[in-house]
């Protein structure tokens, strides 16, 4: 068997999301032949999305049917050196923002960074809201970060994500009253000077609003994609909808909606009551032709989880658990649609 023969064979397992076969839609990089063994390379850039899993299973079962030993390998090709690039090590960016506070962006966040851990991928998580840093209560992280003799941080962790907050650089306390330039510089310190290592995603919570933090991450960083929060409320959504422009202006793909503190079931009564309005996340996702990731109970164990620092999303028998999960599918699946239609 020689490479053109691999490379037919190949064209059996099929992209389902771009709807043509893996070698047409250019996501084979290289084949390398050893006897029986095979090296692929694939264009996949979402590790641990299920799709790409998927496509993956596929290209080994083809190739092992025809008796092949594969080894795969995944890599997408940006044209950016690591000299240029933010985050050298990190291949996929997702910031987490709402047009508006109070409807859960950091829980959302939290939980999407834990859920793709969860998964097995590599995963950091940057808590970006300098003026009010939570993440580290919310995933009951004390340590600080440690200083290198190079004067980097080395980011502590927990369930498995790398983590960074300015709650970590101030008393538990202290405000932060800093103009915007100042915000500028030292978001742009963390970004650089914090030894983030290889990462599959740096999951990124915004402050609410569209105002500075937001501006220097979109015109610092490659973000692969954003997550929008909101609750159904007409009023949330009307904010969104500014989030939404601004990351169009900013030419950033948005993964998704996630609609968080809909539909509550009553533990008394067992009747479910729709106490922010109805499908107002999936009205908005339709209007704008926008996924929607997701919709998220209002559960009083998101806010105690939250409170104790433990991700609902980790807690398998919990549907809300479950609900975070489907959205951290969804988020993963949805940035590798982006990375493979890079390679058309």
């Amino acid at each position: 068997m020689d490479e053109d023969a691999v490379r037919d064979l190949l064209r059996e397992v099929e992209d389902p999301d771009l709807d043509d076969d893996i070698v047409s839609l250019n996501l084979v990089n290289g084949i390398e032949l050893d006897g029986k063994s095979v090296h692929v390379s694939l264009a996949l850039g979402a590790p641990y999305s299920p799709t790409e899993t998927a496509i993956a299973d596929e290209v080994r079962q083809v190739l092992g049917d025809a008796g092949l030993e594969v080894d795969l390998s995944a890599n997408v090709d940006e044209g950016i050196s690591a000299d240029e690039q933010v985050f050298p090590g990190v291949e996929n960016v997702i910031a987490v923002a709402s047009g508006k506070g109070g409807v859960g962006k950091s829980t959302v966040a939290v939980n999407l960074a834990a859920g793709l851990a969860d998964m097995g991928a590599r995963v950091g998580l940057f808590d970006a809201d300098i003026y009010g840093p939570n993440v580290p209560r919310m995933v009951d992280a004390d340590e600080p970060p440690q200083a290198t003799e190079d004067e980097t941080l080395v980011p502590p962790e927990q369930y498995g994500m790398k983590l960074m907050s300015m709650a970590f650089l101030v008393g538990e306390d202290d405000p932060v009253i800093w103009r915007g330039p100042m915000v500028h510089k030292v978001l742009t310190q963390l970004w650089e000077d914090v030894e983030w290592g290889q990462l599959d995603y740096m999951v990124i919570d915004l402050p609410p609003g569209t105002g500075d933090t937001q501006l220097t991450l979109l015109q610092t960083v490659p973000v692969t994609g954003a997550v929008i929060v909101t609750t159904p409320q007409d009023v949330a959504l009307d904010d969104a909808r500014k989030g939404l422009e601004m990351f169009g202006k900013h030419d950033t793909p948005v993964l998704g909606i996630a609609e968080n503190m809909a539909t509550f079931k009553c533990p008394d009564c067992g009747g479910e009551h729709d106490i922010f309005g109805a499908d107002g996340g999936k009205r908005f996702a339709d209007v704008h032709d926008m996924p929607l990731l997701g919709s998220i109970p209002l559960d009083p164990a998101v806010r105690s989880g939250g409170d104790a620092g433990k991700p609902i999303v980790l807690d398998k028998d919990s549907d809300t658990g479950e609900a975070f999960r489907h959205i951290a599918r969804g988020a993963a699946n949805n940035a590798g649609i982006i990375r493979r239609r890079t390679q058309q």
